[in-house]
Formats: structure tokens, sequence, C-alpha cells
């Protein structure tokens, strides 16, 4: 087998084409990416009922909060009449008889802490009749692994009966996991408690949990598409994600059920499932997701609601012709002014006041999720208002539009039809068509050419897409490697026809362990560990790797596809590098003969990446390196090793 490098030049590559689709799914958000420990810090929580077109919310303000025992049980009463703020309008009430009573956060699987770091509590409090202080702590089993003392505000500074936020440091003097949050007050009285929270020390911004945002920065994703997916129409218009709740002070950010809490509910479980509770209290925000771009390097491509709830799951929308369909498309202006507009505009102040006086930069926006027409759904002319009221303020903005859920249906078709039809009649009148497939490995496989016969004018956002071998619920065994190895090879092609698909996304992105709907995904974690999986190093190979420029292939690849090998050569204009990406889909390892085009020549060791192993292969949090990243360098020899099942990255340095 042969792969001539070609010195002929094919079309630029986007630097930014491989990025990362984020949904508030499989605890993604809360217990987290959002690095807050407790559950339900402001008691406001829904229990969610209901199946498509009929579903329903019930208040469980003390869900993961109980009385402790060891002094007797105090009285938790949940209320409202004087809140902290009116978005959030429940609070507990906490009546002590007896010195030592308290409650407790079950804070999901329980706290991990490490021993020697940091943890900052933090909470209102009102004293109603108490003038004692409060102590807070970790605690399993009665060992109390840290602890602090909070002396509450005096008489003197006639304060008693105003909200007083509370702060404290817990060190941890041990390594624990599955510890209760413990809040306890030291004589009797009655304290009305609001917002608490507990947040590493270490978390990146003061939000982000650390070790997840380090495998995020370790992508270099071009871009980060936010918040989601499903979560943005809402299983009702009602529980649609609203960015304007979702910025400013955490303590004014309303408390909203998760769409993701009524998947796959059943009627002999009554409607209801084990993630029934799964919330969003919005501490992971609009604000908090550009600034995450930021810090990662990635651009914000947020996505926004054109008045329709999911339509996998609903059938509510808001007609064109109500008035209230005017509050989404200013949504949608209002939003590039709080991203780009200067401090003195009404919401470039809000983000100014947020911390972040200069314009994030953003330069795209998807508009409506997973959208497609139908006799009741006007989607096309949807798209069409919000691209007219956008482009008449902001003509740069770049479009994203929606091809739907799949890439096989007359849904997508008909998609398609609307875009070519309209975009020639207008400039810059959609950026890129937003595709969706989840499919088998073999999929990917038959499909490497995908977008060798598409047409050219219009632009491509591989928004969603991931190899399913298996699926369902908390399946980590979903993420093999022979998954991971045709994305890979479909990336082939989708890298070779760079001049169609200019960005693309792999997703889900995270999962927690016992904690996802939805399977396989990126990244898994749990309380205290988190790891790629062999999807992860596929993406992280393509986002360090892509080149400026592709390499003519001329139909080099679907000679090699025939014996299994799927391959696509790039050239990095600034590093003077050949990167050759290469799928070995057989049982047995190939050599692979590379002939450089007569003009270059070989400048020095060629660098290695690769990942390989048996196709059943998947990480695990027990088990996180079973498929792991290996590099090498060696000289150029003419040729390259490809182990059986596996995906090798080779950088050429040369002159020419």
């Amino acid at each position: 087998m042969e792969l001539y490098l070609s010195d002929k030049k094919g079309v630029p590559i986007q630097k930014d084409m491989i990025g990362l689709f984020f949904e508030d799914i499989n605890y993604a958000a809360d217990g987290g990416l959002y690095a807050e420990m407790i559950e339900n810090r402001s008691f406001e929580f829904l229990d969610c009922y209901g199946t498509v077109g009929d579903y329903y919310t019930k208040h469980d303000p003390g869900y993961a909060w109980e009385p402790t025992q060891e002094y007797g049980q105090g009285r938790m009463e949940y209320v409202m009449g004087s809140p902290l703020d009116r978005a959030n309008p429940h609070y507990l009430r906490f009546t002590v008889d007896y010195a030592g009573q308290g409650f407790a956060n079950k804070a999901y699987d329980g706290l991990r802490l490490e021993q020697g770091k940091s943890y900052r509590v933090s909470f209102y409090a009102r004293c109603v009749r108490y003038q004692g202080g409060l102590r807070v702590a970790a605690v399993k089993e009665r060992v109390e692994y840290a602890a602090a003392e909070i002396t509450c505000v005096s008489e003197e500074e006639n304060a008693w009966h105003k909200w007083t936020r509370y702060e404290a440091v817990l060190t941890a003097k041990e390594d624990v996991r599955g510890a209760r949050f413990v809040l306890s007050l030291t004589q009797p009285g009655v304290v009305e408690f609001d917002f608490i929270s507990l947040m590493p020390e270490d978390a990146v911004a003061g939000v982000f949990r650390r070790d997840l945002f380090e495998l995020l920065k370790g992508l270099h994703p071009g871009f980060l598409r936010f918040p989601g997916g499903c979560i943005i129409e809402g299983n009702t218009l009602e529980n649609r994600y609203r960015w304007k709740e979702s910025v400013g002070r955490p303590e004014s950010r309303r408390n909203n059920f998760n769409r993701w809490a009524m998947h796959d509910t059943k009627q002999e479980s009554g409607f209801h499932t084990c993630y029934s509770h799964y919330n969003q209290s919005l501490g992971l925000g609009y604000y908090e997701y550009f600034l995450l771009c930021e810090l990662i390097g990635a651009q914000p491509l947020p996505v926004l609601n054109v008045g329709l709830a999911c339509q996998y799951q609903s059938y509510e929308l808001v007609e064109m012709d109500d008035p209230a369909f005017a509050e989404f498309v200013q949504d949608a202006l209002d939003l590039v002014e709080f991203a780009n507009g200067s401090s003195e505009t009404k919401w470039g102040a809000v983000r100014a006041q947020m911390g972040h006086p200069a314009p994030f930069g953003m330069t795209m926006m998807g508009i409506g999720n997973e959208q497609w027409q139908t006799e009741k759904v006007d989607f096309f002319s949807r798209y069409q208002a919000f691209e007219q009221a956008i482009h008449a303020k902001y003509p740069e903005m770049r479009l994203i539009g929606s091809a739907g859920p799949d890439i096989t249906s007359e849904r997508y078709t008909a998609a398609w039809d609307f875009y070519k039809e309209a975009a020639p009649k207008k400039e810059n009148f959609v950026y890129a068509v937003d595709e969706h497939y989840y499919v088998k490995p073999e999929w990917f496989y038959e499909h490497t050419d995908f977008y060798d016969a598409y047409p050219r004018n219009i632009k491509v956002f591989s928004g969603e897409y991931a190899a399913h071998p298996v699926n369902g619920m908390n399946r980590p065994d979903a993420n093999t490697l022979g998954g991971a190895l045709a994305e890979a090879a479909f990336l082939t092609g989708v890298e070779r026809n760079a001049d169609v698909v200019v960005l693309a996304s792999y997703a889900p992105l995270f999962a927690r362990v016992g904690y996802a709907q939805w399977s396989p995904d990126m990244i898994w974690f749990d309380d205290a560990r988190a790891y790629g999986t062999p999807s992860y190093y596929v993406q992280k190979l393509y986002g360090e790797n892509l080149g400026t420029v592709t390499l003519a292939m001329e139909g080099q690849e679907k000679a090699l596809r025939e014996q299994e090998i799927y391959a696509n050569a790039s050239f990095d204009e600034a590093a003077g590098e050949i990167i050759v990406k290469v799928v070995n889909h057989s049982a047995r390892a190939r050599d692979l003969s590379l002939r450089l085009a007569e003009s270059y020549a070989p400048a020095g060791a060629v660098k290695l990446s690769r990942i390989s192993g048996c196709e059943e292969d998947y990480n695990c949090i027990t088990n996180p390196d079973v498929v792991t990243l290996q590099t090498a360098q060696e000289p150029f020899a003419g040729s390259l090793k490809l182990p059986a099942f596996s995906f090798t990255v080779a950088r050429i340095p040369v002159r020419a």
C-alpha cells in the first residue's frame, strides 16, 4: 500500500474547525463542570413528571436536605414571604430546640474533599430569634473532616432581621468521599437560610471544576456551541432556556427544571424517572459560557430558541403573528449586545458589571437547535424572521441554520432545498447548516465520501455526531475504540472537504457516572475523577493537527478504503509539516508506504501520535487508560506502521 503525498494544495482548512458542543445533559453543568458541590442550594428544586405534550412539576424544596439526628431533630420548614430574591422565593426556616441541631445536604454522591485543600462556604442567613453562632462541617460517620465556626452579626449592628451573607473556608484534614455538608446552630433559636454554597477554592475562575476544565482546554477547541441541545427548546416553552435569566448575580437566576429530567419516561413508572430532580441552578449561565470560551481559546457559538418547544417532546409553539414572538427575536438582538456591546449599552453594562468590561467578540449564532419544517411548524419562516432582524442591525453576524435531527429523512432534504433556494438571493443568509447524525460505526466507514458531492456555496456545521456501537443510559462501555476509529475515519472525509464543512463537534460532551441519560459521551467523570474516552483522543488529535490546507488525494482515499485504510493529508504552512491521518480498520497490522512529491525533502524527525487496541476496548472510571494516547518521534523512513485497529497521526517536517 502506498500514499503519495502531493505538493498540490487542495482547500483551506478553517483553523477553528474542530470544536465542542456543550449540552446540559448527563449532569454536565450542575454536578459537573459547574464546581458547586451543594445540591438544591436555594430550596427551589422541582420534581418532574410527564410525557410528550403532558409535563408537570411538583415543588420539592427539601430535596437533598435533611435534619441531622445527633442532638435531636430540628424543624425544617420551606417558606415564602421575605425572600432573598424574588426570582427564587422559597427559603429554609430552621427551628432548633437544643444546641448542636443542624441540617445536611447529600451533595450528589456526597462531598469529596482532598487533604490540605480548601473549600469556600457561603450562605445567606436571617436570625429571626437567635443570638448564637453557626458551625459548618463536612461529616462522615460522625467524623468531621473539615469544620469552621461562624459568628452571627451582633444585635448592636441592627441587622438581625436582614439577610446577611456569611463566608467561611473549610480545609480538609484528610481525604474523604461520601461526606455530608452539615450546618448547625450552637444555641436554640430560629434562623432562616438561603443560597447555601460550597465551592472548591481551586475552581477555575471560581466557576469551573478544574479537572473537567483542563480536559476541555487540552482539546484546543476552535469553538464552543452552548448551552444545548434540546434544553434550548425545553419540554415546554415555560421550561425553555432563557439566557437573560442566566446572567447577573447568581442569587437572581431563577431555578429551572432540566428537560432531561423526563427522558424516557414510561407509564409503568408513573412517567417519572430516577433523574426527576435534574434541575438547572443556572450558576453556569451565558456569562460563564462566554468566559469559558475565552479561557480555553474557543469561539463562542450560542444557540437560541425560535419560539418552539422541543419538536420531539412537545406540541407547544408561539405563532409568528403573536406579539410574544417578538420577544424571541429581541432576545437574539440583545444577546449580541450582551456579548459585543460597549459598557454604555443596556446589556453590555450587565456584562461589565459581572466583571468583563471588554466585549467577548461573538461572531456566530445558532438560530434554533434541531428544528425542522412541518405542516404546523413554520421553521423556515422563523429562520427568515431572525435572519432579517439580526442582519439589519448586525450584518456581519454569521448565522447557523438547522437541517433537522438526521441526514436521511425528508426533513433533511426539505431543509437543504430551502437553503439552496434562499441563500443565493441574499449575501450572508446562512453561514452554515447544522447537521446531526448519531449512527452505527458502519455508517461512518461507508460514508467517508459523504461531503464529496455537496454544493460548495453553502457550508456545513457537523454539529452533533457520534458513533453508537451501543447506546442507552449509563453506558461507559458504549465509548469503544471501534466507535472512535469510525469517527476518525469519517473525519478524514470531513477534513478533505474542508471547503464545505467549516465546523464540527462531537456530542454529547460530558456524562457523570450514574447520572447519564444518554450514551456514548466524550468525557466521563464522578465526584473524584474524570477521564477521556477513545473519542476524546480522536477529537484531540484532529484539533491539534488540522493543518492549514489539504493536500490533493486525487482518489487515493478510494483505493485505500478497499483495504480498510482511511486516510487524508494536509499541510501546516506555518510549521512546514505534512500531516498524515490514517485509520487502520483491519484486524492485522499494516505498513503504509509514504512517497513524497519531488519538491519535498524530509527535514527532521517525524512526530507520531496514535491510539490502538481491540475494537471493543473502552475506558472507565476505575480503569481510565485502557485506550490512551501514545506519542513518539522517529526518523522519516518512507513508511508508516499501522497497528491493528488504530488511528495514527504523523507530522512530517519537509523543505519545499
